[in-house]
């Protein structure tokens, strides 16, 4: 074994690549990499389809050459601060984030880089303090083990169907950015058609981003974009779909009549609702990304005292498998089910376990073919659509 810090390695797992690009190497304790593993397992005997956990906790990195550097995230843009009474995390990705930060600190001297005056008044703030302001202006923040581990909340939809595998199943997927695409990713290799649901104003943000990470996610699945202000198509597709992955804010869909509830049931569908910080209460406003999401749920490196941030934005990758697994097992019980996922309480339910050994994981997965452009099966989804409304029961 090779002594990583002040921990041990007991194995480096790798995926073969085709890239020439440097690669970093990931940080990960050995038991939520077991765990993960054991959730992929489940997935592959549920779908007979190989998932490799290392490749999905490390995947991202090794694409764009990221680590943490312990109190900055791998992304760069979220940030452990020690505040007045703890420790918590703020995420600035957005421009909408960097703009609220005058508000935030209440000074409008604020620099180029906004993080030495958010760092002061943190350390001038306590933990609760910080987190209740961020929220209040939509900022993604988050309290050092804030969130006690909890399993998906799973509800009752709709009319249960015979038990079914993903293979040939419709999937509309709602998400964006990581968990929730990752959900859908892992369905698609399952065999699913995956329909990637975006809007011409506000597509998916990991777009405009590396390509090779959003190819990663969004590889094998049809593009579709909808209007939210004529939503008749998306309402279709909804109504048609047997699977619907969504990681919005759980108002955003019901305010414009599209929640669960509100789009005409089908039988043995399963709704899989990704969210940061549950979809009950205050929490359900709550914005959060990878990162700051698994402060909250208290997986760091570290302690409770000195944490550092763990791996890549885990909270994603681990949230979007488990996910991908509650939304098969929930087709083999015949369906008809609301999953409900917190990426903070998934990070929680890791967190759980005893960190202190670590391994490095380094991975660079490799996408037979690049994702769709944006809109590019428009055509063809409602062309399949129709035929599915069409066809004999």
């Amino acid at each position: 074994m090779i002594p990583i810090g002040k921990y041990w390695t007991i194995g480096s797992p790798c995926c073969s690549s085709e890239h020439n690009e440097p690669v970093r190497s990931l940080v990960i304790p050995v038991a939520v990499l077991a765990r993960a593993r054991r959730a992929a397992d489940a997935f592959r005997q549920l779908t007979g389809v190989d998932v490799d956990a290392a490749e999905l906790l490390a995947g991202r990195a090794g694409l764009l050459g990221l680590s943490p550097q312990r109190l900055i995230s791998a992304g760069g843009a979220t940030r452990l601060m020690r505040s007045g009474d703890g420790w918590c995390a703020l995420t600035l990705s957005r421009q909408d984030d960097i703009d609220a930060v005058p508000a935030l600190i209440e000074s409008d001297a604020v620099g180029d880089d906004p993080w030495p005056g958010v760092e002061h008044w943190v350390a001038d703030n306590t933990t609760a303090d910080v987190t209740a302001r961020a929220r209040l202006l939509g900022l993604p923040a988050a309290a050092l083990g804030e969130t006690h581990a909890a399993p998906p909340r799973i509800a009752t939809l709709g009319a249960v169907a015979r038990p079914r595998e993903p293979s040939g199943l419709l999937v509309a997927d709602l998400s964006s950015m990581w968990a929730g695409p990752l959900c859908g990713q892992l369905l698609a290799r399952a065999g699913a058609t995956v329909v990637k649901v975006e809007t011409a104003r506000r597509p998916d943000g990991t777009r405009a981003g590396a390509s090779s990470f959003f190819d990663w996610m969004n590889s094998g699945k049809l593009s579709y974009v909808a209007s939210f202000d004529e939503p008749s198509g998306l309402r279709r597709l909804l109504e048609a779909a047997d699977v619907i992955i969504e990681s919005s804010r759980p108002a955003a869909l019901a305010h414009r009549g599209l929640g669960p509830t509100d789009v005409a049931p089908r039988e043995g569908r399963v709704w899989v609702r990704i969210t940061g910080h549950g979809a009950v209460g205050e929490q359900a406003g709550w914005v959060a990304f990878g990162d700051d999401a698994a402060v909250s749920g208290g997986l760091v490196d570290g302690t409770d005292s000195d944490p550092a941030f763990c791996g890549d934005a885990i909270a994603d990758p681990l949230t979007g498998l488990h996910g991908a697994l509650s939304g098969v097992e929930a087709l083999s019980r015949g369906g008809g089910e609301l999953i409900e996922l917190s990426m903070a309480a998934v990070a929680a339910t890791y967190a759980a376990d005893d960190r202190a050994a670590e391994t490095r994981c380094t991975a660079m997965p490799v996408t037979a073919s690049p994702a769709r452009k944006l809109g590019a099966d428009n055509a063809l989804v409602e062309r399949m659509l129709t035929e599915r409304r069409l066809a004999p029961c």
